[in-house]
């Protein structure tokens, strides 16, 4: 499925018009000093001769660090007003800069569907800190029910106990938790329903994509490949295939990922290229460094 149909990054005259001193009588946020010195996202991509960005259901940018491919996802999220559940770290003269942008829907299609988004690396590392969180809690809570189920026993083992009113109902079901069941049993009947289940980061991040992403939306992907090993890789790239294929996911991505460069019927752009444009993904450079290597090695294989 298509949403979004072109995007349009300010050329060099907009930005030089933009950045040229103010007329006389007329004070621009570029005069203040507090925002002489942040030009972002200014001067990226006029030199790469790159304007008009047509998507299809599945489109990436590619590019080395620093080559604009999370910019250019911040910047079309902002310009859409996406839901994003990580902050943009913006510039002061941010809403300048989307005002000189323009965007364009496909034929149909007068809005984004409920629920589009950018799912950022910032935002599966919260959500993976926040995991880490409630397991510690949970951590802290089960250390804590193993101590109460000692001292119980150790009580019910050295005196008597009798129940003076229903107040005191609540203790009287422990001891008889405690005086029928193990300390196992007690711990897992007191934790049910709070128990996390324990992934690593990679698996927890697949996890989030997974539930994140639903039918029928526009989703911007920012180096989703992070925390995932291979085959998690590989994993993503089919889900992401069959999100678009079959679920109506409109999906613009960036990434260094050969797994997710790989994928069938994306179209790719290239930012580190002179100028930036399409490619296919066999004459990407990263690529043709992962097949020399492995070419050069081949023997190693058979």
């Amino acid at each position: 499925m298509q949403y979004l149909k072109s995007f349009t990054l300010p050329t060099d005259a907009d930005e030089l018009e933009y950045l040229l001193p103010s007329k006389p009588g007329k004070l621009t946020k570029l005069d203040m000093q507090c925002y002489a010195s942040n030009q972002y996202p200014f001067g990226i991509f006029p030199h790469k001769r790159l304007s008009k960005l047509e998507f299809e259901p599945i489109t990436i940018f590619y590019g080395g660090n620093g080559s604009g491919k999370s910019t250019i996802l911040n910047v079309i999220a902002e310009k859409l007003k996406l839901e994003r559940t990580a902050p943009f770290n913006n510039s002061p003269i941010i809403e300048d800069y989307l005002n000189l942008c323009k965007y364009s829907f496909c034929y149909g299609t007068p809005y984004l569907p409920d629920g589009s988004a950018i799912i950022t690396s910032d935002g599966v590392f919260d959500y993976l800190l926040d995991i880490r969180a409630i397991n510690e809690g949970i951590d802290r809570r089960r250390d804590g029910l193993l101590e109460e189920y000692d001292s119980i026993r150790g009580e019910l083992t050295n005196c008597g106990w009798q129940m003076k009113s229903l107040d005191d109902y609540e203790e009287l079901r422990r001891r008889n938790e405690v005086r029928r069941g193990t300390k196992s049993q007690y711990v897992a009947d007191r934790l049910r329903g709070t128990e996390y289940r324990m992934h690593s980061n990679g698996e927890s991040a697949f996890a989030y994509f997974t539930n994140k992403i639903e039918a029928n939306a526009l989703y911007l992907l920012d180096e989703p490949e992070n925390s995932l090993s291979a085959k998690l890789q590989q994993e993503l790239a089919q889900f992401l295939e069959d999100a678009a294929r079959f679920y109506g996911c409109q999906l613009i991505i960036s990434t260094h990922s050969p797994f997710l460069l790989s994928m069938r019927g994306a179209k790719i752009y290239d930012l580190d290229g002179d100028p930036a444009g399409v490619k296919r993904w066999s004459e990407l450079e990263n690529i043709r460094a992962y097949y020399d290597l492995f070419d050069s090695r081949r023997k190693e294989f058979e």
